[in-house]
């Protein structure tokens, strides 16, 4: 059933950031027919995250509303790389690469939209074939000039940092994609605004009616800084094991629960508003709140109960020291060794549990780290390997190895 009804507009308007131009989306719905709404994911890396999910999640409003859902893999584009918010130039990717990362994308945003009904294409498929003329003509659809407006490519001219060619024309690729598409609607985090309008740039050049932007806003990531991403190793995968997720959403600092709840799970905005006044008053709990979120978003991804599953197994470990049934096993490195004992920061490093001495160190004297659940706050502390074999190393809450 298409939308006409302001109560039903404002749906897919919830959460926008942005929509380019106002009144925009109204005009396109009043068009009559179901509008092809576009979104495009670049295989960079093989898993998406909760950060992906925020604009997946918009997708799949429109497409419940009757529109046309439009998923874009880039198996062309990823090669290039965004250099949305980047300091520096991303390295190029292969097609081997890429195809490889691509390969479980469809059953990962499969969890949110209904990929059945999506039309799914590779911008590969009129990117890749491109003619050196057909090249040239998109190329001439903007300047070096309007390319520098955007503060990535600013910052990084200013500061005498290259931008290559190539990274230039991304946001045209991206663009084209609307043209081959004939997209009405383009979704993307507010990151990607640059891209989005460049898109409509596009489409006029190329004869097309201007598609509408809309942005969501971008999820920080479990440092509670920066945005959500692999490379920060502040991300939560929707193909994690539910323990994994549970753990992970526990950490995130206590003024990100209301903000998870709104862009990652099923929430009412006025029930989100009213979490909001309690946590804020103090009537509420962060911890509870924190659990329920986390609860919520491992059992859209694994089923209903599963969260409640990950929340007992998570207290076993965290408040009773009872250690995972999973731990994984490895022998005791010789690069662990120090004139035949094992010298404790080492160890860590050798067991994958901390990345220097330094940092081995750092987590000793914190009082992180644990051997059979019991803390070491000895920072130089060394063991004969026996006295290590069959016992649990752990760093932190989540971090676990037996020495065998």
């Amino acid at each position: 059933m298409m939308l006409h009804e302001a109560d039903d507009l404002e749906v897919l308007r919830s959460g926008a950031v942005d929509l380019v131009p106002e009144g925009g989306l109204e005009e396109k719905v009043a068009l009559g027919r179901p509008l092809r709404v576009k979104l495009g994911v670049d295989p960079s890396r093989p898993d998406l995250t909760l950060g992906h999910t925020v604009v997946l999640r918009k997708l799949r409003q429109f497409q419940d509303a009757g529109h046309v859902a439009i998923l874009i893999v880039g198996d062309f584009t990823a090669r290039i790389g965004d250099p949305s918010g980047r300091s520096d130039m991303r390295p190029m990717l292969t097609e081997a690469e890429v195809a490889e990362n691509a390969e479980t994308y469809l059953a990962q945003a499969g969890t949110v939209i209904d990929v059945e009904r999506a039309e799914v294409r590779g911008n590969a498929e009129w990117s890749a074939g491109m003619s050196m003329g057909e090249l040239l003509r998109l190329a001439s659809v903007a300047t070096i000039a309007q390319m520098l407006e955007r503060d990535d490519f600013r910052g990084r001219y200013q500061a005498g940092h290259p931008i290559s060619v190539v990274e230039l024309l991304y946001p045209l690729f991206q663009g084209y994609d609307s043209v081959a598409v004939e997209a009405d609607v383009e979704l993307g985090g507010t990151d990607q605004t640059f891209n989005l309008l460049m898109g409509r740039e596009v489409q006029r050049a190329y004869g097309q009616p201007a598609q509408v932007v809309l942005t969501m806003p971008l999820l920080e990531g479990l440092d509670g800084v920066r945005k959500m991403s692999k490379s920060m190793d502040n991300w939560v995968g929707i193909s994690e094991p539910p323990d994994a997720q549970f753990g992970k959403l526990m950490s995130i600092p206590d003024e990100l629960i209301v903000k998870y709840l709104r862009l990652c799970a099923p929430i009412d905005p006025q029930e989100a508003d009213a979490l909001e006044g309690g946590l804020a008053e103090g009537s509420l709990q962060p911890n509870e709140q924190k659990r329920r979120m986390a609860r919520s978003i491992v059992d859209l991804y694994h089923g209903r109960g599963a969260g409640a599953e990950a929340e007992a197994r998570f207290d076993r470990v965290h408040k009773e020291h009872v250690v995972p049934d999973d731990v994984p096993e490895m022998p005791i490195p010789d690069a662990a060794l120090r004139d035949g004992r094992v010298w404790l920061p080492r160890l860590l490093v050798a067991a994958g549990l901390a990345g220097s001495n330094g940092e081995a160190r750092r987590a000793v004297q914190g009082g992180g780290v644990r051997l059979d659940g019991e803390p070491i706050d000895d920072a130089d502390a060394e063991f004969e390997p026996e006295a290590l074999r069959g016992k649990v190393l752990a760093l932190g809450r989540r971090r676990f190895v037996r020495l065998a």
